[in-house]
């Protein structure tokens, strides 16, 4: 084996266990995106036999943002400062539980306040593991292993769209909830056993590091060592440019992911099994597009490959609001801005690796949330109001497209990195 400084040790084994931290963390994804992004499948049955409108099914999905959002620069912190294990291992525990009471909803109360639960668990099913999978591999593969690791909750969609149906059909949708709660209570165990919280400590380098300083700019190294506190990070103005494209972005692709599978049925007039489609359509296009446009980033650079993607999912906005009802064309452009939609999420959270000290990503990347979060609970009302006070989903449509523009133009006025 070899020593690097003190304390750092490369194991002479035959895998290095970053990527087992790496298949640990695909299975999070993949068991809590089933449940966050598995709620615009389950929507439309359960509005109809539980006799809500589209603004309390926005509700209840926005119950679940606002203690993700709330806490979630909270756990980003106690990542930085506790380690990603503990973290993880108990929110998982938490959204479990949240998701196994779900299926026991009958009024809008105790829907809003069971998914509230599972928001609250969700707070460290990405932060935390975005953060932990960074830190396990080099700046220049961390494209890599966020694009493997985010075909997790592509897969996880995909799964949702194709056996949803099937659940309905021998069971009904609360068994959907039964079967990703007890999955996720299973994770608990695993995460207990085989995540560690940073390579160091378990006497590796990062997967692809030879024994070299990761790439941090001084200035940017000279700002932690100085504050370290949040209230620097504050002052950064790429801190508030990134942030807010995130907003503008998180709003444009939630008003479509989240009542897709509706538009589909009640506007254009799909039945349940064509529209449920869609998930599966979006889900698989997700793993295309974060297995090619993540690894690309770590070429192109983020900034310019974050601006491609943004560009990208305006014009098929754009493309959904003139193709009318179509359903040829929408499963098309579903499938394309779903391959950005996947690499959307990582590139946000690699920018904190890039642009920050190694040490704070957790916390930067939980300080972004309250904004991304913004952008995801802002849109579920007013598309919800739209949709139930005009009948229609266009008018919602239109303002997701404006502010995919606005998400490019934002990351175009963030300023290069200073050199090393």
């Amino acid at each position: 084996m070899k020593v690097y400084g003190e304390n750092i040790v490369e194991r002479k084994i035959p895998f290095h266990w970053a990527w087992i931290i790496l298949a640990t963390c695909f299975v999070n994804l993949f068991v809590n995106y089933s449940v966050r992004l598995g709620y615009g499948v389950v929507l439309p049955e359960m509005i109809r036999t539980l006799g809500f409108g589209r603004a309390n099914g926005g509700s209840i999905y926005n119950a679940y943002l606002i203690p993700y959002i709330a806490l979630t620069p909270l756990t980003g912190y106690l990542t930085d400062r506790l380690g990603a294990r503990p973290v993880i291992t108990s929110c998982c525990f938490v959204l479990g539980l949240g998701v196994l009471l779900m299926g026991t909803i009958t009024t809008l109360w105790t829907a809003c306040l069971f998914y509230a639960v599972v928001g609250l668990g969700a707070t460290g099913m990405w932060t935390p593991v975005i953060t932990v999978v960074q830190r396990w591999f080099s700046p220049n593969r961390r494209g890599l292993a966020l694009g493997i690791l985010s075909t997790g909750y592509g897969l996880g969609f995909a799964t949702m769209g194709a056996g949803f149906p099937w659940i309905v059909h021998h069971y009904s949708w609360r068994y959907a909830w039964y079967f990703l709660g007890a999955a996720a209570l299973v994770m608990v165990l695993i995460n207990g056993l085989l995540l560690r919280s940073d390579p160091e400590n378990s006497g590796y380098l990062p997967w692809g590091q030879k024994d070299e300083p990761s790439r941090v700019s001084r200035a940017d190294v000279k700002t932690h060592t100085q504050g370290g506190s949040l209230s620097i990070v504050f002052k950064n103005s790429r801190f508030w440019l990134i942030g807010l494209s995130y907003l503008a972005i998180s709003y444009s692709l939630y008003g479509i992911t989240t009542f897709m599978v509706d538009y589909a049925t009640y506007q254009i007039g799909l039945p349940l099994e064509k529209a449920s489609l869609l998930a599966t359509v979006h889900g698989a296009s997700q793993v295309v597009g974060v297995l090619t446009i993540l690894p690309l980033s770590d070429y192109l650079g983020r900034k310019k490959t974050v601006i491609i993607s943004n560009s990208c999912i305006t014009a098929c906005l754009i493309g959904l609001l003139l193709t009318g009802n179509s359903w040829g064309v929408l499963y098309v452009l579903v499938g394309i801005l779903a391959m950005f939609y996947g690499a959307t999420w990582p590139m946000y959270g690699a920018c904190a690796g890039d642009y920050f000290p190694k040490d704070m990503m957790g916390t930067v990347i939980g300080a972004w949330t309250p904004l991304y979060g913004a952008g995801a609970i802002l849109v579920h009302w007013v598309t919800g109001i739209l949709r139930d006070t005009t009948g229609v989903y266009d008018h919602a449509f239109i303002i997701n497209a404006a502010m995919a523009a606005a998400g490019v133009f934002l990351m175009c006025l963030v300023k290069k990195r200073e050199s090393s």
